[in-house]
């Protein structure tokens, strides 16, 4: 599995908000890794995906699916072609989805994608996913079964609050990947986030890849808080 990066979340309405985006990382010696997420990929489709990768970054393509098994093995066969180097689906879809979304997934010369299992969102805090889904375990004990399900079904890792990195590397295996979104800096706004760490802390905590995404698309120098991240979180 390769090393872990910081992931910058192009939580942008249009491609050209990207490219504006993506060009002030221009002479950058590292070219960052990016998500494009459901905003981006359903305003401009596939094609946005393919001109990214033209430019040289990895995607992670967050999609988060969700349905019945048959019909996530087909979607996935058609994100296959797109050659993204991420993408994922919801734990909570079942193993079964799970892994038909792996048979989907991978290619015929049996390569494919890194394929993660959205835990609980960082968004939901504990309350809210008992009182409102009935979902009456902890949120540790909730994201480590998730986790196990995804493990079990094949799954390279999961996307989990950075919060709960450390319990998933402890139920699943050092080698089982933990993609954490939730990451602000020390002086930064939580904003709708209820469950949130700064890059370094993430990093110590188990952490192999971070999103990242108001803090630095929304910063006065976007370059300059990419660096910060990549310094706190890789220490490069």
């Amino acid at each position: 599995m390769s090393r872990g990066d910081v992931i910058i979340a192009l939580d942008f309405p249009s491609a050209e908000t990207v490219y504006a985006f993506l060009d002030k990382f221009e002479n950058e010696a590292r070219k960052p890794y990016v998500k494009v997420g459901m905003e981006l990929f359903y305003a401009e489709g596939p094609q946005i995906v393919r001109e990214i990768k033209a430019r040289g970054h990895k995607i992670f393509l967050d999609l988060k699916l969700h349905d019945i098994p048959n019909t996530v093995k087909k979607a996935m066969a058609s994100l296959s072609r797109l050659d993204v180097d991420m993408t994922n689906l919801h734990a909570a879809g079942t193993i079964d989805m799970m892994k038909a979304a792996l048979e989907g997934l991978t290619r015929p010369d049996g390569t494919r994608p890194m394929l993660l299992a959205v835990t609980q969102l960082t968004s939901t805090s504990e309350e809210r996913m008992q009182r409102e889904l009935l979902i009456n375990a902890s949120m540790p004990d909730t994201v480590k079964k998730y986790a196990q399900n995804a493990k079990e079904a094949g799954l390279d890792g999961v996307v989990c609050s950075p919060l709960e990195a450390g319990l998933v590397k402890e139920a699943c295996g050092a080698a089982f990947q933990t993609v954490t979104p939730g990451i602000r800096f020390a002086d930064s706004a939580a904003d709708d986030q209820a469950r949130v760490m700064t890059p370094e802390k993430a990093r110590l905590g188990g952490s192999d890849y971070i999103v990242v995404g108001r803090p630095i698309t929304q910063a006065a120098d976007p370059v300059a808080a990419y660096r910060r991240c990549v310094k706190e979180f890789l220490g490069e």
